[in-house]
């Protein structure tokens, strides 16, 4: 009888900082947690395939082939996703990034990295994806929800469409915006919301709309303080990240 060796491979937790309460109850991700497996030879196959590189697939080609918890990928959140590909880079390649800053070369722990945690008492109703926000300037009261996959890819594929049109245009704050906010006032109807966002909201408004979404997007803070001028700067998201040790 032929002896069959399983191989098992080690895994770990991933907290998600949306803590599973904009997910169904009966969805995988209610929990508040990811299982996340270590990356192997087949993931760094991944990461060097020119292909996934030259059309942006190859950040989710990875999470999808390390995520070890069955659901429906573009189901996450954002922020969640961003939560669960540092983690991803931590257990393939360790804490340490290495990135240039004002043309010296800075080390970050990543495990330092801040989250923002959404908290119960933040939630409108339970499970509800839906947040209030009144426009300081115009008074405005609007509503909004946090976006998932499957709105980053009807987003991006607008923003190609509409540059396709005018190549002279870069709408990708005014594209998101439409698709983020779900009622202008109470009127929740789709084409009033974007003749909303296109033609009455102000560009102040839209500043602190999208500051204090920022500020409450159940995320990872990708900031660091530079040595440099004791500031609070934006971790890049340089080839090092993903490809610390890798000539593509």
């Amino acid at each position: 009888m032929e002896n069959e060796t399983k191989f098992k491979f080690p895994t770990e937790v991933v907290e998600l900082p949306s803590k599973g309460l904009l997910y169904p109850k009966d969805h995988p991700l209610s929990s508040g947690t990811v299982e996340l497996k270590y990356m192997t030879a087949k993931e760094e196959d991944i990461l060097t395939n020119q292909n996934y590189l030259k059309d942006g697939t190859v950040i989710d080609k990875l999470l999808k082939s390390l995520i070890v918890t069955k659901f429906p990928y573009n189901d996450l959140l954002i922020g969640d996703k961003n939560a669960i590909l540092i983690s991803a880079r931590i257990l393939g390649y360790g804490k340490d990034y290495t990135f240039t800053y004002k043309d010296e070369l800075v080390t970050i722990d990543l495990s330092l990295l801040n989250p923002t945690y959404l908290t119960a008492d933040q939630l409108s109703e339970e499970e509800l994806n839906e947040f209030p926000f009144k426009l300081p300037h115009s008074g405005n009261e609007i509503t909004f929800k946090f976006l998932t996959g499957h709105d980053e890819k009807k987003i991006d594929a607008e923003i190609k469409g509409l540059k396709r049109v005018n190549k002279g245009v870069s709408p990708t704050i005014s594209t998101r915006l439409k698709h983020q906010i779900l009622s202008v006032n109470g009127d929740d109807d789709k084409k009033s919301i974007r003749e909303f966002v296109d033609n009455m909201l102000l560009a102040r408004d839209s500043s602190a709309l999208r500051k204090h979404i920022k500020n409450i997007n159940p995320d990872v803070k990708m900031q660091f303080v530079s040595d440099d001028d004791g500031k609070e700067a934006i971790v890049p998201m340089e080839a090092g990240f993903l490809w610390p040790d890798t000539e593509l």
